[in-house]
């Protein structure tokens, strides 16, 4: 064998590396060639025998005597392309070595090559480092941090503000920081300020404000759970009624609506506990007297707390804040309470509405199935209890009052209204009727209009979804009325 045929067999030898990928044998496993050296030998020279092969080898050398660029590819590759079906197989069918599992992204020595194939000229797969899309993160346990931009803006701000001898700021002077800075009404500049001085030493200075607030990542939060925050006691996971009480207290010695109650201080006390009942009855849709975040993001009392910082008029924020709704609630808990001992029982309450309940739902309402009494005091309704039957009894247009009257008229518990339930109550109504001498209304016939508007998905019962789904609960006259007149 002549130097230069050697040389260019070398050269073919280093870039195939007598790959049987690049032979195009796929019936000869890679690890019978490394551990039989003489089959390589076999399978080269079977190779250089092939005339195909000396065509090459002779194209490559006149090519290389000329002084033109060998592309011993190219001319490998139409070798193969035209030589391939002639290879003779080294192995029959039934004494071939089992193929390794192969990667679908080719074989691991492609990687190797020291230049491109596809500049090449070579048809190999093109093996690509999978690039990793880089998600952002968008989970943060202390909150998101703040922009840049916004931080500057707001450490502009409180520097501003901070800037005096005492590098801090007293209690009646940190409303301009929870309104200016932190966006918040305010009546919360108490319960913000107290959450800061947490020692309690009565000024809150500018590093402790940036610590808590920019630091603490509460300027990039939503307003109901900056609220929630400020509100909750360290370790709890929801709000009680009491941590309202702060908020109240403030709401009371600042807002201009307010004003005249400042020298009354039983009836501040009563609108404070009023006002905080309104928010749980409406908001704390479990009933358990744990505000969660989720129950305040959902309820309207971020939007009422807003109102009423703007509103002069307290009586025009009709959510939650209004007197004259305090006013009202209390005075007929006062008139239905005649020996004043501040509870209610079931005679005092089958007067209210010029005895509009019956005795049944009445004896409903104590027995404690729409909702559970806070009074602890046997046959008792307190002032709360009472406020919760109010709301139910005077807006039925809620999901709360919705559900307080279907748990009275639910003899069995079972979610579902029967017939029978609901003609148990109309007989006392009918009753009345017959009293008054009055024509009386055929239950069934009052059922039906019932069945009719209400459009229930069963025939022979009502559930709750079916009331709340018809949206007419709220309607003078509508399918809750009627269901209602069992009652009242």
């Amino acid at each position: 064998m002549s130097l230069s045929i050697k040389m260019e067999i070398d050269a073919l030898e280093d870039v195939t590396c007598l790959d049987p990928e690049l032979l195009q044998l796929p019936e000869v496993s890679r690890f019978a060639l490394k551990t039989s050296p003489q089959l390589v030998e076999d399978l080269f020279s079977q190779w250089l025998s092939l005339p195909e092969t000396g065509h090459l080898v002779k194209s490559l050398i006149d090519d290389a005597k000329a002084g033109t660029k060998v592309n011993a590819f190219a001319n490998f590759t139409n070798v193969n392309a035209v030589g391939s079906n002639s290879l003779p197989s080294m192995f029959s069918s039934g004494s071939a070595p089992p193929l390794s599992p192969r990667s679908s992204s080719g074989s691991p020595r492609t990687s190797k090559q020291k230049s491109s194939p596809s500049a090449l000229g070579f048809p190999l797969k093109l093996v690509r480092e999978p690039t990793q899309e880089v998600i952002p993160q968008f989970y943060f346990q202390n909150g998101r941090p703040p922009t840049k931009e916004l931080k500057e803006q707001d450490l502009s701000k409180i520097n501003d503000l901070f800037n005096n001898p005492l590098n801090g700021l007293q209690i009646d002077e940190f409303k301009t920081v929870t309104k200016e800075v932190c966006k918040l009404p305010s009546f919360l500049s108490s319960a913000l300020f107290r959450k800061i001085d947490v020692d309690c030493a009565g000024i809150v200075t500018r590093d402790a404000f940036i610590k808590y607030w920019v630091d603490g990542n509460m300027l990039t939060m939503d307003l109901a759970t900056q609220i929630f925050e400020i509100l909750k006691r360290p370790g709890c996971k929801h709000l009680t009624q009491v941590d309202f009480k702060p908020v109240l207290r403030e709401l009371l010695a600042t807002h201009p609506g307010l004003e005249f109650l400042r020298n009354t201080p039983e009836f501040q006390d009563r609108y404070g506990e009023t006002v905080i009942y309104r928010i749980f009855y409406h908001l704390n849709r479990s009933g358990n007297g744990s505000l969660t975040l989720r129950e305040l993001k959902r309820g309207n009392l971020i939007a009422a707390m807003q109102h009423a910082d703007e509103e002069e008029d307290i009586n025009k924020v009709l959510r939650f804040f209004s007197y004259e709704h305090f006013y009202v609630i209390y005075c007929k808990f006062w008139e239905l309470d005649t020996d004043h001992d501040f509870f209610i029982d079931r005679e005092n309450l089958i007067r209210y509405g010029n005895h509009a309940l019956t005795y049944r739902i009445v004896d409903r309402i104590f027995s404690q199935a729409p909702r559970k009494f806070t009074s602890e005091v046997e046959g008792k309704m307190g002032y709360e209890d009472f406020v919760y039957f109010m709301l139910s009894e005077e807006d039925k247009s809620s999901n709360a009052s919705l559900e307080y009257w279907f748990k009275c008229i639910d003899l069995d518990g079972n979610g579902v209204l029967t017939s029978n339930e609901m003609q148990f109550f109309y007989e006392e109504q009918l009753h009345r009727m017959e009293c008054m001498a009055q024509e009386p209304v055929l239950f069934e016939d009052i059922l039906c209009q019932i069945i009719d508007m209400i459009a229930t998905e069963r025939e022979d019962c009502i559930t709750l979804w079916d009331l709340k789904r018809c949206k007419l609960s709220g309607t003078r006259g509508s399918n809750f009325d009627r269901v209602g007149s069992l009652c009242s």
